[in-house]
């Protein structure tokens, strides 16, 4: 069919004059999309009302698509290097799509485990594949920048829920006029829910589709203008030569990575599930806290924000600082942050908020950065399969964060009595945690010329093209 045919990597290689500042824009529009996971707390009371059902059975959903995600990415990883981006991004909307119109029948239905299905089973093969597609190309695309490249669309998956959040709380008033989203205790009907699911699956994908059509595939030999590629190869663990994803995986750099990547997540995800209670807990004076649940709300949104901030920020600061600096400043900077937030962050709310924000922010640089670290240390040859590989570390922290905080408060007392001290154990645990990967990310070495590539392997073999918009040379 022409159509699929047009989805094939033979279609997506890039026309001369194509400007390379119109992949990021690409991306940006499948992981704004798929960033809506983190939007799923806004329906989670009505879900909850709606199947009568408890927050572990709720919880599952969301647990079930970040475990596809890692799941996906690692096993999908070498299949999207042989599609090319435009087949990959294209499957992963087919996937997220179906996920929401599947669990909209769930909810219809009024089984849950038809939802566990669709957002959870196949919303999270979509995750995972949408969020590794784009990654290799931006990377060929931004030689000289690729921090500043898949940091402007890894930023958007952190965003996603600064417009979800509000896009589904008014869709859901839209659906059912006595839903009220400023009240914590309103809930939404199920057929609210059900036309929540139907049009965020179609706009979804629609959306998905501006990425799908717009992404392109350098032509063989191209380079932007002014670009040296030995200048780049002259810093620190940068390799000119490339490595498979099999052999990846049987270096040391490899594994140093993946603790890197779970103990930046495990920390900052231990602060993202819980910030709500948290920043109300610190703030607590026997059963009243000075913290309202509006401003408990508008505190994770201010959160998102430091979080989609820090993927580009601190992701464009590394092409200039090297790889290994910056998550010494993750990791390091981590130690201190949290040793401060459990010390002195219930004196003033300022201060909490500004530790925990700076925290946050570690956490989404170290998302953005970790795309470019594996392509200094791998090259570029199948970088969106060792990347899909890494992104395991990414489910077991999901699962590893949120537990260590919960299992410390749960032992501290019940919700809504606790107070600053009853998070100081979880919270000094995370700075043993941000040190193991911090010992990690120093012990972290060239991977040994027995690993790499014949020369060659990896380059494109189709015919030169012309110089595009940001200039060629050869």
């Amino acid at each position: 069919m022409p159509l699929l045919s047009a989805l094939d990597h033979k279609h997506t290689i890039a026309p001369p004059g194509y400007s390379r500042w119109l992949i990021p824009p690409a991306a940006l529009s499948v992981h704004l999309c798929i960033g809506q996971a983190y939007a799923t707390s806004v329906y989670k009371n009505s879900l909850l009302a709606h199947f009568s059902a408890s927050q572990t059975a709720i919880g599952v959903i969301f647990s079930i698509a970040i475990v596809m995600l890692g799941l996906s990415a690692a096993f999908g990883g070498t299949w999207v290097e042989n599609n090319g981006p435009r087949k990959a991004m294209f499957v992963s909307a087919c996937f997220w799509a179906s996920g929401f119109l599947v669990g909209a029948v769930g909810i219809a239905t009024k089984q849950l485990w038809l939802v566990y299905v669709g957002y959870g089973f196949l919303g999270g093969i979509g995750l995972g594949i949408g969020y590794i597609s784009p990654v290799s190309t931006l990377i060929k695309w931004f030689p000289d920048r690729p921090g500043l490249a898949t940091g402007l669309a890894i930023m958007g998956f952190g965003g996603g829920a600064l417009v979800a959040s509000p896009l589904s709380r008014q869709l859901l008033s839209f659906y059912d006029p006595a839903y009220n989203p400023a009240d914590a205790k309103s809930v939404a009907s199920g057929s609210a829910l059900v036309w929540l699911f139907v049009t965020l699956g179609i706009g979804y994908f629609l959306i998905m589709m501006f990425g799908v059509f717009n992404v392109r595939v350098p032509a063989a030999g191209w380079r932007p203008a002014g670009f040296e590629p030995a200048a780049v190869a002259a810093k620190p663990l940068v390799t000119t030569a490339n490595v498979s994803a099999s052999n990846a995986l049987r270096t040391r750099s490899f594994w140093m990575l993946w603790i890197v990547l779970f103990c930046n997540v495990t920390a900052g995800i231990g602060i993202l599930e819980q910030a709500s209670p948290m920043i109300q807990d610190f703030f607590r004076d026997g059963r009243v806290s000075s913290v309202t649940v509006a401003a408990a709300g508008g505190f994770v949104g201010l959160l998102s924000l430091f979080n989609m901030t820090g993927r580009f920020v601190w992701s464009s600061t590394s092409d200039f600082t090297g790889r290994k600096p910056i998550y010494v400043l993750y990791l390091g900077g981590g130690m201190v942050l949290y040793t401060l937030l459990a010390s002195v962050g219930h004196l003033a709310t300022a201060l909490f908020v500004l530790l925990a924000g700076v925290i946050l922010s570690f956490y989404g640089g170290g998302f953005a950065t970790v795309p470019a670290y594996l392509r200094d240390l791998f090259g570029t040859y199948q970088v969106g399969a060792i990347h899909g590989r890494l992104l395991t570390a990414w489910s077991a922290a999901g699962v590893a964060g949120p537990l260590i905080i919960n299992g410390f408060l749960d032992a501290q007392g019940k919700p809504g009595t606790l107070t600053w001290t009853a998070y100081q154990p979880a919270l000094y645990t995370m700075v043993g945690v941000l040190a193991v990967g911090f010992v990690a990310n120093l012990l972290i070495r060239p991977v040994p010329e027995r690993f790499h590539e014949p020369a060659g392997t990896g380059e494109p073999v189709e015919p030169v093209g012309v110089a595009a918009e940001e200039g060629s040379t050869r």
